[in-house]
C-alpha cells in the first residue's frame, strides 16, 4: 500500500469539519464554505434560543411565585406549540412560492453543493436555507406537538428550585440549568428547524423522517425518571439514578455527537433482541418481522404464566411453550400450507424455500409431538413426586446437576476434536493431516462424522430432557408464584431448546455455586430464585465471550498498525497512545461490551470509540434483498444447495464450533471467497445467510485472498511425519479455521489461447470443420424434431408430403450480382476491423437495405423474368395452390439462361427419390435463396458430401425399424435432399465468412463467438430465422472449441473420431458466451462442462475459460465477530456521515490480518458489494 493513501481528502476534511459542529448543536449551519450574509448567522441563533426563550418565561414566573411548577410547563409548551407551527408554516410558504417562481438558468453554477444565493432576510431562499421543511404534513403536525411538548416537560426538568433541592447546591443546579437548556435547544432545533446529519446513522435513507425524533427520545427518557421520583416517593434508588441524570443530561450533545446512542429505529430492533435473548430465552431472528412477532408472543408467554395460580399448570405452560416457540413455526407453517395447496392442484410448489420439502415430513412432525409429550410428562411427573425444598448434596436436582457437569464435558471434547484446532490455538491431533489427498482426507473425515453423530444425540436428546429435569426439581417452583420466578423460569425452559450448549452451561455454573455456597447466607442465595440466577448468568457468559473478543480485536488493530511500515510514522504515535493509556481502552471496551455495541476504530486506526447499540445483523434492510449482481453470481446459485447440505453436515457434528447468532465464517475455494452468517438458531435449526465475493480480484482482494490461503494451509496441509500437536501460527489472525466441506460445485480455469486462435494453420482447418460441424447440427436437428413431430397424428395426404418445393424468388430479397456482392464484401472486411474492443459491426446501409427488402416483400413485385404464379381470389402469394406449385420457381436442378438472367434458378418440381427423405428434409423457410447460382455453385464445391453421408448412416432414427440400414443408406443417396441441405449449410457458411478464401482472424472469431455477425448480403436472410441462427451460431462454437482441442490433444483421425467430439460437445458441454442466459441455465442445470472464449484488455491475449462440474473441498474458518461488527461499524460512519467514498481510501486497503477489504465486501449494499446474497437459508440440525 503507497504512503500516500489518505485517510480523508483535502476535500472531505473541509466538509466533515463543517458538519461535526452542526450535528453537535442539533443543526444550526455556522460553519459555511461560502460567504453568507451576517443575518443567515443570526437567524439561526435566534431560532437555537428560541426554545430557551419561551421556557425562561415560565421559569421566571415560577422562580417570582406567579405560577406553579405545571402551569409554568404548560405555559412554555403552548408558547413553543405556536412557534413551532409557525415556523412549520413559514417553511411551507417559502417552498410554495420558490416553486411557483422558477429560474430558467441553463447552467446554474450556484447549483453546487452548500452553494446558495440569499436575496434578503426573510426571502424565500433564505427560509429554505434555514428551515428545510417537513416531507409529509403529517409530520409537520406531530412534530409540532412534540416539540411543545418537549419544551414544557424541559421547563419542568430543569426548574433550578427543584434542581437546588435534589443536589442542595445552589451552584451545581445554576450550571446544570444552563448546560441543560443548551441540550434542550439542540433537540427542538433538530425537530422542528433543520434536522442534524447524526453521527449515528442506522438507515442509508431517512424516508419517514425517523432521525429528528432521535434526540427528543433521549430527552423524554431523562424527563420519565424526573416525573417517576416526583410522583413516586421513598424510593432511594430512584432518586440516585435521578441525580446521575440531571449529570448526564449536559452531556447528550457530546454523547450525541460521538455516535454512542443509537437512532430510535436501531434502539428499538436492539432493545428486543437483548430482552428477547436475555429476558425471555429466545433468539435472534433472521428477519424484523419475525423478531417483531416472536418479541409479542414471548412476553405473551411470560406474563400469562404469572397468572397461572396453579404451579403445575404453570409448570406444564412453561415447558410446552418453551419448546414450541424454540421450533421454526412460521417455516413449518409455510411448507405445511404449500404442501397442501399442492396435493389439491397435483404439482409441486415452486416457492418453497430452498431444501424446504426434504425438512420437514410427518416423521418429523411426529418426532416433535412425541418429543413434546415426553417433555410434558417429565416435567409434571419430576414436580409433583420428587421436588424436595431440602438444599443438600444429595437430593435429586443436586444428583442431576452432577450428571449435567460430565454432560457438558463430554459435549466439549466431542465438539473440538471435530474442529483442526483446539481452542483456536492447539492443532487437534485426530484431525486428518493433509487436505491435498482427497480420498483418504474424506475418509478419515468421516470417521469424525461418526463420532459427530453421537455428539448430536446427546446434545438433541439427553441434554434437553436431563435440563428438564433439574429445572423440574427446583424448590422455587414450590413457592409463592411471583413476577421474578415467572420471567426467570420461562426464559429457562426455553433455552433448553432454544440453545441448548448455553443452557447447559448455566445450569451447570449455576448448580455448582449453588452447591458450593449453599452453607453460607449471601444475597445470591437468599435473594434470587434459579430462574433469575441462569439470566444473571447467561448476561456474564455473553458478555465475557464478547469482552475477549473485542479485546482481540483491539490488539489486533494495534498490530496491525504497527505492521504497516508504509504508515508506521503516522501510526507509531497512536499505537504508543493507546498503550499508555491503555486503562482508558479497557473502559471503552467495558462500555462496549455491557452495552452489546461494536467497538468501532476509526479509519481501522487504532483511534478507538464506542458505536451505537444495533441488531446483531448490523444492517437495517431485509437479508438477501440486495446484491452487486453479475455474470459469475449464477455460480454462487449453483453452489448453494451443495454448500448447505455440508454446512448441516458440519454443524450437527459440531465442526465450525458453537453456533450463535451473529457468528461469522469465511469459505475459501480456488477464486472464490464466501461469507456465512449466522442469523438465528433454534431447535433442531439454524438460519443463515450466505454472501459469494467477487471473483475478479482486485489487488487488495488477492493480497488478503493469498493470505487467506495461508493461513488454512497452515492449518490444513500438514505432512504425516509432522508434530502430533503443532500450534496455530497465525493465531493474531481474525480468521481461525475450523474444517473442510466437500462441495459438488464448478471448478474455474482460465487459460491462454494464444498460439492456437491465431495461428494460421488452426485459423485454415476451422473453416472446413465448420462446414462439417454445421452439416452435423444441421442433420442431428431435423432427426430430433421429426422423431418429436411421431406421435402427431398423420393426415390423410400422407402421400403428398415428398412433394416439396422452394418458395418463388419474388418471396426472397433481391439479390446483387457476383460484381455487387464482391465490391459489398471488401467495403465490409473494411468497417468489420478486428478492434475486439470497438462497437458492434452495424451500418447505416444495413439498416436502409433492410428496410428497402420490407418495402419489396410487402408490395410482392414480379421479378423480371420469373414465372408468376395466377391468384385466384383471396390466394395471397404465400397461399399456393396445388395446380401452381409446377410453375414455382424453385432451387434444385437448374436450367440456365445463358442470357442476362445468368444468376437466376429455375427448375421443375422435384421429388425425393426415398420415400423417407422428408423426415430429414430442412424446414420450407429456411430454403429460400438469397446468393447469387454462381457464388452457390461455387460454395458449393466445398461441401463434404462424405462426411454428409457418414454423417446420415450413423443416425438411431431409424434403429427401431428392421430395414433402417437400407432406409438410412437410401436417404443418403437422395441428391435433392443433399441439394437442400448444400444450400442451406452453404448460406450459413457464406453468412459468417462471406465466402472468400482469406482466414478469419482471432478478433472475428471473438465478434461471431458473441453473436455479432459480419455484414454479408445473407446477414438479413439469418438472422430473420432465429432457429438457424442459433443452430448456426452453436456450430460455430462448437468449431472453436473442436480448434482448441485439436491442439491440445492432437488432429481427428476419422469421421468417428470427429462424431465423438461433437456428440460429446452435445451431451456433456455448454459452449457460448458468459453473458448469455443460457449459461446461466447451464450452470443451475449443473451441464459437466462450459467453455467461453474471451479477450484480456490488460494482457492483449485471447483467453479461454472451462468450468467443470465436481466435488471439490471448501475451506471454511470462523472470523471474529467483534473484528467484523468493528469494521462494519466504521464503514457505516465513514460512508454515510464522513461521506468518504474514495475507491483509494485507507480503511479499505487490503492488511492480511484484519482482511480489511473482504470485510467491507461482505457489508449489505450499497455500503459492500458481494455479487450474491442468499435469503434466509434455514438448516434442519437433526
Amino acid at each position: 500500500m503507497s504512503p500516500d493513501v489518505p485517510l480523508l481528502n483535502d476535500y472531505k476534511k473541509d466538509f466533515l469539519l463543517k458538519r461535526f459542529p452542526q450535528t453537535v448543536l442539533g443543526g444550526p449551519r455556522l460553519r459555511l464554505g461560502f460567504c453568507a450574509p451576517p443575518y443567515v448567522y443570526i437567524n439561526q441563533i435566534i431560532l437555537f434560543l428560541m426554545p430557551w426563550v419561551l421556557g425562561g418565561i415560565g421559569t421566571l414566573l415560577y422562580q417570582l411565585g406567579i405560577l406553579e411548577d405545571y402551569y409554568t410547563a404548560a405555559l412554555s409548551g403552548g408558547l413553543m406549540l405556536f412557534t413551532a407551527f409557525v415556523i412549520q408554516c413559514t417553511s411551507l410558504y417559502a417552498r410554495n412560492k420558490s416553486s411557483v417562481v422558477k429560474r430558467m438558468l441553463s447552467t446554474d453554477i450556484l447549483a453546487e453543493e452548500d452553494e446558495h444565493e440569499f436575496s434578503s432576510c426573510t426571502g424565500a431562499e433564505t427560509i429554505k436555507f434555514l428551515i428545510p421543511g417537513k416531507k409529509y404534513k403529517a409530520n409537520m403536525v406531530f412534530h409540532s406537538v412534540l416539540a411543545g411538548l418537549m419544551c414544557g416537560l424541559g421547563t419542568w426538568y430543569l426548574l433550578p428550585n427543584r434542581m437546588i433541592l435534589l443536589y442542595g447546591n445552589a451552584g451545581g443546579a445554576v450550571l446544570l440549568f444552563f448546560f441543560g437548556w443548551i441540550t434542550l435547544c439542540t433537540g427542538e432545533y433538530s425537530l422542528i428547524v433543520n434536522t442534524a446529519i447524526e453521527t449515528a446513522t442506522f438507515q442509508t435513507q431517512d424516508t419517514y423522517e425517523i432521525i429528528p425524533l432521535m434526540r427528543p427520545l433521549y430527552i423524554f427518557f431523562f424527563v420519565s425518571i424526573d416525573l417517576a421520583y416526583r410522583f413516586m416517593v421513598n424510593i432511594p434508588a430512584l432518586e440516585q439514578m435521578n441525580q446521575i441524570l440531571h449529570i448526564l443530561f449536559i452531556f447528550l450533545p457530546f454523547l450525541w455527537a460521538l455516535g454512542i446512542l443509537p437512532p430510535p429505529d436501531a434502539l428499538f430492533l436492539w432493545a428486543m433482541e437483548q430482552v428477547l435473548e436475555f429476558g425471555l430465552g429466545g433468539s435472534s431472528m433472521s428477519t424484523h418481522l419475525r423478531l417483531l412477532i416472536m418479541f409479542i408472543i414471548s412476553v405473551g408467554t411470560a406474563v400469562t404464566s404469572y397468572f397461572i395460580p396453579s404451579t403445575d399448570g404453570v409448570v406444564l405452560f412453561m415447558t410446552g411453550l418453551g419448546f414450541l416457540l424454540s421450533l421454526n413455526l412460521s417455516e413449518m407453517g409455510f411448507i405445511f400450507k404449500h404442501s397442501v395447496i399442492g396435493r389439491r392442484v397435483g404439482i409441486k410448489s415452486e416457492t418453497l424455500p430452498l431444501g424446504s420439502e426434504k425438512q420437514f415430513t410427518w416423521k418429523e412432525c411426529l418426532f416433535y409431538v412425541i418429543m413434546l409429550v415426553l417433555a410434558l410428562l417429565e416435567s409434571i411427573l419430576l414436580h409433583r413426586f420428587a421436588c424436595s425444598s431440602q438444599i443438600s448434596k444429595n437430593n435429586p436436582q443436586a444428583i442431576v446437576g452432577y450428571v449435567l457437569s460430565i454432560l457438558i464435558i463430554v459435549l466439549w471434547i466431542l465438539r473440538e476434536i471435530q474442529g483442526v484446532y483446539i481452542f483456536g490455538i492447539f492443532r487437534n491431533p485426530f484431525y486428518p493431516k493433509d487436505v491435498q489427498t482427497e480420498t483418504l482426507f474424506l475418509e478419515k473425515q468421516a470417521r469424525l462424522m461418526k463420532i459427530g453423530v453421537v455428539r448430536r444425540i446427546l446434545l438433541n436428546l439427553v441434554s434437553p430432557f436431563a435440563m428438564l429435569a433439574f429445572l423440574s426439581l427446583d424448590s422455587s417452583l414450590q413457592g409463592f408464584h411471583s413476577l421474578p420466578v415467572s420471567v426467570g423460569f420461562t426464559r429457562a425452559f426455553r433455552m433448553v431448546w432454544q440453545n441448548t450448549e448455553n443452557a447447559l452451561l448455566e445450569i451447570v455454573i449455576v448448580s455448582t455455586v449453588h452447591l458450593l455456597t449453599s452453607s453460607t447466607d449471601t444475597w445470591w442465595n437468599r435473594s434470587l430464585n434459579t430462574g433469575i440466577r441462569l439470566l444473571l448468568v447467561g448476561i456474564m457468559r455473553d458478555r465475557l465471550i464478547q469482552f475477549i473478543s473485542k479485546l482481540q480485536f483491539a490488539v489486533a488493530v494495534l498490530l496491525a498498525s504497527w505492521m504497516e511500515k508504509n504508515r508506521r510514522q503516522s501510526t507509531t504515535t497512536l499505537c504508543i497512545l493507546s498503550i499508555v493509556f491503555c486503562p482508558f481502552l479497557l473502559v471503552f471496551i467495558v462500555f462496549s461490551t455491557l452495552l452489546s455495541s461494536p467497538l468501532v476504530p476509526l479509519f481501522t486506526l487504532p483511534l478507538f470509540l464506542v458505536g451505537f447499540p444495533r441488531p446483531v445483523q448490523s444492517w437495517p434492510g431485509v437479508v438477501g434483498t440486495a446484491a452487486c449482481v453479475c455474470a459469475d453470481t449464477v455460480v454462487y446459485y449453483q453452489l448453494i444447495p451443495s454448500l448447505t447440505a455440508a454446512l448441516q453436515s458440519a454443524m450437527v457434528a459440531g465442526s465450525l464450533g458453537l453456533l450463535l447468532p451473529g457468528s461469522h465464517y469465511l469459505g475459501r475455494f480456488q477464486d472464490r471467497l464466501i461469507w456465512i452468517m449466522i442469523l438465528e438458531c433454534g431447535y433442531p435449526y439454524c438460519s443463515i445467510n450466505i454472501k459469494g465475493l467477487e471473483l475478479q480480484e482486485t489487488s487488495c482482494h488477492t493480497a488478503e485472498a493469498r493470505r487467506v490461503d495461508e493461513v488454512f494451509e497452515g492449518a490444513f496441509v500438514h505432512e504425516e511425519s509432522a508434530k502430533i500437536c503443532s500450534i496455530n501460527r497465525h493465531f493474531g489472525n481474525v480468521l481461525t479455521p475450523c474444517t473442510v466441506l466437500p462441495v459438488k460445485t464448478y471448478s474455474d480455469a482460465r487459460s491462454v489461447l494464444s498460439g492456437i486462435i491465431d495461428f494460421r494453420d488452426n485459423l485454415r482447418e476451422f473453416k472446413g470443420d465448420l462446414i462439417k460441424v454445421l452439416v452435423w447440427i444441421l442433420i442431428q436437428y431435423c432427426s430430433r424434431r421429426s422423431s418429436m413431430q411421431e406421435n402427431v397424428p398423420k393426415t390423410e395426404n400422407k402421400g403428398k408430403e415428398s412433394l416439396l418445393i422452394l418458395p418463388g424468388l419474388n418471396a426472397s430479397p433481391q439479390t446483387k450480382s457476383s460484381e455487387d456482392t464482391v465490391s459489398l464484401n471488401s467495403e465490409i472486411l473494411d468497417d468489420w476491423s478486428d478492434d475486439v474492443l470497438g462497437d458492434e459491426p452495424t451500418t447505416k446501409k444495413e439498416n436502409e437495405e433492410k428496410d428497402q427488402l420490407k418495402v419489396l416483400q410487402s408490395t410482392n413485385l414480379p421479378l423480371p423474368g420469373s414465372i408468376e404464379s395466377q391468384m385466384d381470389g383471396d390466394h395471397s402469394i404465400g397461399k399456393v395452390t396445388e395446380n401452381s406449385l409446377y410453375k414455382a420457381v424453385i432451387m434444385g436442378y437448374p436450367a440456365i439462361d445463358k442470357g442476362a438472367q445468368e444468376d437466376m434458378a429455375y427448375i421443375p418440381l422435384m421429388e425425393f427419390s426415398c420415400s423417407h427423405s422428408h423426415l430429414l428434409s430442412l424446414p420450407e423457410e429456411w430454403r429460400s435463396n438469397c446468393l447469387p447460382n454462381s457464388k452457390m455453385k461455387e460454395m458449393s464445391l466445398l461441401f463434404p458430401e462424405d462426411w454428409y453421408q457418414f454423417v446420415l448412416r450413423q443416425l438411431e432414427y431409424f434403429s427401431s425399424e428392421g430395414n433402417g440400414p437400407n432406409v438410412l443408406e437410401e436417404i443418403a443417396k437422395d441428391r435433392v435432399l443433399k441439394d437442400f441441405y448444400v444450400h442451406v449449410v452453404m448460406t450459413c457458411y457464406f453468412s459468417l465468412f462471406c465466402g472468400d478464401n482469406m482466414d478469419p482472424t482471432p478478433g472475428q472469431i471473438l465478434r461471431v463467438f458473441n453473436g455479432v455477425l459480419p455484414w454479408t448480403s445473407a446477414h438479413n436472410w439469418l438472422t430473420e430465422k432465429p432457429e438457424l441462427f442459433q443452430l448456426t451460431l452453436k456450430a460455430f462454437r462448437y468449431t472453436l472449441k473442436l480448434m482448441v482441442d485439436k491442439a491440445s490433444l492432437g488432429p481427428i483421425e476419422d469421421f468417428q473420431e470427429l462424431t465423438d467430439y461433437l456428440e460429446d460437445y452435445e451431451s456433456n458441454w455448454y459452449i457460448g458466451s458468459v453473458s448469455d442466459e443460457k449459461w446461466k441455465e447451464a450452470v443451475l442445470q449443473e451441464k459437466p462442462y462450459l467453455f467461453s472464449l474471451g479477450y484480456d484488455p490488460n494482457m492483449g491475449v485471447y483467453t479461454g475459460r472451462v468450468l467443470t462440474l465436481q466435488e471439490l473441498l471448501i475451506q471454511v474458518g470462523k472470523l471474529n465477530a467483534e473484528a467484523v461488527r468493528g469494521q462494519w461499524a466504521n464503514l457505516s460512519w465513514e460512508l454515510l456521515y464522513a461521506t468518504n467514498d474514495d475507491e483509494e481510501r485507507y480503511s479499505i486497503q487490503a492488511h492480511p490480518l484484519l482482511l480489511r477489504n473482504l470485510t467491507v465486501q461482505a457489508a449489505d449494499p450499497p455500503l459492500g458489494y458481494p455479487i450474491y446474497s442468499s435469503k434466509p437459508l434455514h438448516i434442519h440440525l437433526f
